[in-house]
């Protein structure tokens, strides 16, 4: 069997999965109903989709409220693509306005929990000095329309205009939804950067995109820590004024109090010190005395509606454009069917992402609030003060629809069955995956330990670039295997070809491409037409008419039953031999070993080999303690046996490096890149780690060179 092509050769591939879970019937999990209910209907409603994309996506954006309809569903000269040509529609009234109007003001919008145990006032500088009682925010659709209408004003008393873009660098509070929906309301461009981020990574992307105006907060909570999320922004604007931009105004939440007098500032003026000019404005004085009457501004389908910058090994961040209307057509159409939202059913649904990633933007706050279900946000990690901290919130709000990170996972398998044990979990009634394709055995610990082997699971695959999910089982049609994101999701014409754009049969290895364009496609990176085409464009087209296909730059291979199974990045394989192997296979091998909760593998220069096979793995604690093993070359020895037995002699790694942790990005996904730099014992690291969420990962890596 082989998986993904490169050039003439395709990457070798063992890895089979027979395993096979039927979906449930919705009664059985207490739902009404599925909105798609079986295989039969997933089929009809796909093939229809496909053969009609243009009155199958104009049936799914009716669902919307136009300010104006639209004249042309689809304008397509490739890869430029123009959806709903001439509708005129806005994010916010359709998040947010339009169910205050339709009588459901005081439904629930926002359920919000803060990492700390206790008071936002209370700086504890260890668990056992906090209250157990978190602090809980429940926010209306009224309370969120007057929000976001005194922040719409607020921003343009600042200047703010349409069009604009107004970067936000804030904790997972409910203003940071208030903010992205209040620009959304105005017309101006939302740039949501990551609050885990450096100074310098927030100066390249507000610089980019030639922000004057940032919002911030004073602080955040991270793991009983304050982030100073202040103190970066002004780093940041100073670098940028360095640079001969300087940003007019910043807006600044209270969330933490803990900004000495030295750093305070008098609203409206300049921070004492900092000499640049930049105007500092408390949230408290500008936003929450600003009239709550603004209306929704009338965008063109086509307007932008955000730009979310994404990082690359090398080179600055680009700056991914999202349009209005398509992106909220398809975001509405995949929260909605990937997980069976109905509203006034007693739904909470929870997605652990941060607004600072796509996952956060189209799964937090647009696609559960276009559907009218309330959405869950938390401000911390899933380990404070304790590692069930995330069951623990399941349990108290009962959510029902729990949406995460395969790194995630792993890590709670790590820890331990017994923190989920210890909650009532009994409320879950879909599970998702998302950021990287998931390891068949820890999504069987999902299945089991937090489904309790009676959720669906939900294995999502898509990208920022595609705005929402383009292969996912919908819950209730589609029988899930582990370790396959299934099936093209709705509209999704998706195919895995070489690289002359010739779909290939089963089981054998290509590119993953999407033919047809899709609503909420990118339109561009900011600033930058030649990246956007050879990037996504430039390298694969349809053989007959040689139009060109979005290229994910990721391998894939469909199965006998037409399942895709995604083996990550192209770049990630590795020669050994004359022979191409895909990191995720080995990964998964080593990982279904019973002592493994995470792996990584990466390819170092061999003299024979051309490349040998170098892995990167964490142990499960309890494990060695339960079978009272050390991690010593006895179990290096036993894994690597495990992996030839799993995939094949010609996969065995060749070192296999024990570590408490892995480099990875703010997101949860391992840098593989960084680590090909360890192995290969690369003095200075060269790869871009503005993302990186430890530092200290690299050097404790470092310390265990061989």
């Amino acid at each position: 069997m082989s998986t993904t092509s490169s050039g003439s050769q395709s990457i070798n591939s063992t890895l089979v999965e027979t395993r096979l879970f039927p979906p449930p019937q919705a009664s059985t999990l207490g739902f009404s109903r599925w909105h798609v209910s079986s295989l039969e209907e997933y089929k009809a409603l796909h093939a229809l989709s496909v053969r009609d994309p243009e009155g199958f996506w104009a049936e799914e954006a009716s669902r919307l409220d136009w300010i104006e309809p639209w004249h042309k569903v689809l304008e397509w000269e490739a890869p430029d693509a123009k959806w709903f040509v001439g509708g005129k529609i806005n994010a916010c009234y359709n998040a947010v306005d339009r169910h205050v109007q339709a009588g459901h003001g005081e439904a629930l919008a926002i359920l919000w929990e803060g990492e700390p145990l206790g008071p936002s006032t209370s700086h504890a500088a260890s668990t056992s000095d906090y209250a157990r009682e978190p602090e809980i925010r429940r926010i209306s659709y009224r309370e969120l329309q007057i929000a976001t209408s005194r922040c719409a004003n607020a921003l343009k008393a600042l200047g703010v205009k349409k069009g604009d873009v107004v970067t936000i660098y804030m904790p997972m509070v409910p203003e940071l939804a208030v903010a992205v929906l209040a620009c959304a309301r105005i017309g101006a461009v939302h740039s949501v950067i990551f609050g885990g981020f450096a100074p310098h990574a927030i100066s390249e992307r507000a610089m980019d995109a030639n922000s004057k105006v940032i919002i911030t907060a004073d602080g955040g909570y991270r793991r009983g820590e304050i982030v100073p999320l202040q103190e970066n922004v002004e780093e940041a604007v100073k670098q940028l004024a360095n640079h001969g931009r300087i940003v007019n105004h910043v807006l600044v939440l209270k969330r933490t109090g803990h900004v000495p007098p030295s750093k305070r500032f008098e609203s409206g003026k300049p921070r004492e010190g900092l000499n640049i000019g930049t105007k500092f404005h408390w949230w408290h004085d500008v936003v929450d005395k600003a009239s709550s009457a603004c209306p929704c501004a009338a965008m063109d389908s086509e307007d932008m509606l955000f730009l979310l910058y994404t990082s690359g090994s090398t080179g600055k961040p680009k700056g991914i454009v999202h349009t209005t209307g398509g992106y909220l057509t398809h975001a509405q159409m995949t929260s909605r069917l990937c997980f069976n939202m109905i509203p006034e059913s007693g739904q909470i649904f929870w997605c652990t992402a941060d607004v600072g990633w796509i996952t956060g933007h189209t799964y937090v706050i647009y696609g559960p609030m276009l559907n009218r279900v309330p959405t869950l946000m938390y401000e911390g990690a899933p380990n404070f003060p304790q590692n069930d901290r995330f069951w623990e919130i399941i349990a108290r709000h009962h959510v029902t629809q729990f949406y995460t990170a395969p790194t995630a996972i792993r890590t709670f398998m790590k820890w331990g069955d017994d923190h989920p044990a210890k909650h009532d979990l009994s409320s879950l009634r879909v599970l998702g995956t998302v950021g990287e394709p998931i390891n068949p055995e820890a999504w069987m610990w999902y299945h089991r330990t937090i489904g309790r082997e009676r959720c669906p699971i939900v294995d999502t695959y898509w990208q920022t670039e595609t705005g929402g999910a383009v292969c996912t089982p919908l819950p209730g049609a589609i029988a899930t295997k582990p370790g396959s994101c299934t099936v093209p999701m709705l509209g999704i014409d998706a195919a895995v070809v070489n690289e002359h754009g010739e779909e290939l049969g089963p089981n054998q290895g290509g590119l993953f491409v999407i033919r047809k364009p899709w609503p909420s496609m990118l339109r561009g990176v900011y600033g930058n037409r030649e990246r956007f085409i050879s990037n996504y464009f430039g390298r694969i087209k349809d053989p007959k008419t040689g139009v060109p296909y979005y290229f994910s730059a990721d391998g894939a291979r469909r199965d006998e039953h037409g399942y895709f199974w995604v083996m990550g990045r192209v770049d990630d394989v590795i020669k050994v031999s004359g022979h191409l192997l895909g990191t995720m296979e080995v990964e998964s091998a080593l990982v279904s070993h019973p002592a493994v909760a995470e792996a990584a593998v990466v390819g170092v220069p061999h003299e024979i080999k051309g490349n040998a096979i170098c892995a990167f793995v964490s142990l499960k604690t309890h494990w060695l303690r339960a079978n009272k093993r050390e991690p010593d070359q006895a179990l290096k020895n036993e894994l690597v046996a495990h992996v030839a037995k799993e995939v094949g002699a010609l996969a065995k790694p060749d070192q296999i490096r024990f570590t408490d942790m892995l480099p990875k990005t703010r997101s949860g996904k391992i840098m593989r890149r960084l680590l090909r730099d360890v192995a290969a014992g690369v003095e200075r690291i060269t790869q871009d780690t503005t993302t990186l969420e430890d530092f200290s990962v690299v050097a404790k890596l470092r310390e265990n060179e061989e």
